[in-house]
């Protein structure tokens, strides 16, 4: 199962998440062509991922933030984009443009560092958007843990989206993430579970003086858990085509 949408649009427009979306787009699309020559893509991700045995070592800082603008295909770059396009703009809306520019930059750097802390000797490139964007989600999470979220439910041939509360399909993501994280040698690479895990506490933690400031328990009374607007309704729109009866 995966989010697909929200029910919660935003008071203003997400200039900062839009610009994201593009600027990791953009560079994805520089680095596409390389995927044709691995020695140059090789060369690419050593200047730009994250090797968490350099950070051990004290060198290549600047790792921690360009790694988080890259990505190792194209479903990668699609699923990260999804979750920052649903969670991203209501998060925006209530911290403001800049702060929640800050907010990213530092929830995707405190992931590439616990992505060091549970490996500091590999030597494995680490990319993606996912710990950034996993701040993101767990930000979302503390402030809105009942907004309505769609999700689409894939059972073998079986497709259905069915809503249920923020909190339910993020908490289920994260306990993923945690235990894949306890349970799965990634020491020769694969998915970098530590990283969303930490990415995600460190959202929870860098909100909570928002959410503090909000009123804590009582802003939740105050939303009900929601984002401060009105839910969309969706629905399919009446069709203009006339009906054309069938001769007899």
């Amino acid at each position: 199962m995966f989010p697909i949408r929200d029910h919660n649009p935003s008071g203003r427009t997400p200039f900062v998440t839009y610009a994201l979306i593009a600027l990791n787009v953009v560079i994805y699309l520089y680095s596409w062509p390389l995927e044709d020559t691995p020695r140059q893509l090789a060369a690419f991700y050593s200047d730009y991922a994250l090797f968490p045995a350099r950070i051990a070592n004290g060198f290549h800082y600047e790792g921690l933030f360009t790694s988080m603008f890259l990505h190792g295909g194209f479903m990668h770059l699609i699923g990260n984009m999804l979750f920052l396009w649903i969670f991203g703009d209501n998060l925006e809306d209530e911290m403001g443009h800049i702060r929640f520019l800050l907010f990213y930059l530092v929830g995707g750097i405190a992931a590439g560092l616990t992505q060091v802390f549970s490996e500091p000797a590999s030597m494995v490139p680490t990319i993606g958007a996912s710990g950034a964007v996993a701040a993101v989600m767990g930000g979302y999470l503390l402030l809105y843990p009942k907004a309505r979220v769609d999700i689409l439910l894939i059972f073998i041939i079986i497709f259905k989206a069915i809503t249920v509360p923020a909190w339910l399909v993020l908490g289920i993501w994260f306990g993923l993430q945690f235990f894949n994280g306890i349970t799965v040698d990634t020491s020769a690479g694969g998915v970098a579970y530590w990283a969303h895990a930490g990415g995600f506490i460190a959202g929870v933690v860098l909100t909570l003086p928002l959410w503090a400031k909000r009123g804590g328990a009582r802003f939740w009374r105050v939303t009900d858990g929601h984002p401060p607007h009105p839910d969309a309704k969706y629905g399919f729109a009446r069709s203009n085509v006339p009906k054309v009866r069938r001769r007899k």
